[in-house]
């Protein structure tokens, strides 16, 4: 494999799945953005979480994520409360509604997802399938 047609793999990968992930955002319900379904997504898979260490996670700036979890909070997605070992820091944790939210978006986005899936061809499906493992290997935090 030639330096260009691997840039041309790397920049259609990178396009398709930007443009899959929006794709699917899209069809998803009216509500919180991308960004706070994010953070929600991550205190749910979590559990609670100080401010600063979720900011880390999601890869954005504290104060970025200080904005994102009181829109949360207002929404009751989230419940945020000062850290009893640190009381400058604050601990946000998912509400029920918020999980609710979260398992209701994935679920919409799965059942898009599958609707797509469905229209391919049965070996385009295969290759997919058999490409799962290098795809999950592309976002596990030890690649």
């Amino acid at each position: 494999m030639t330096l260009s047609s691997v840039q041309d793999v790397t920049g259609r990968l990178y396009l398709a799945v930007g443009r899959l992930s929006r794709s699917l955002r899209q069809a998803g319900a009216p509500g919180p953005g991308h960004g706070s379904i994010s953070a929600l997504a991550t205190l749910v898979h979590f559990g609670e979480l100080r401010l600063g260490d979720l900011a880390a996670k999601e890869g954005v700036a504290a104060a970025t994520m200080s904005r994102i979890v009181a829109t949360l909070v207002e929404a009751g997605y989230v419940t945020r409360e000062s850290d009893p070992v640190d009381r400058r820091a604050w601990l946000a944790r998912a509400t029920e509604e918020g999980e609710r939210l979260v398992s209701g978006v994935r679920s919409t986005r799965v059942q898009e997802l599958n609707r797509r899936l469905d229209r391919l061809t049965p070996e385009m499906r295969e290759s997919i399938i058999a490409a799962l493992p290098a795809l999950e290997a592309l976002i596990s935090d030890e690649g």
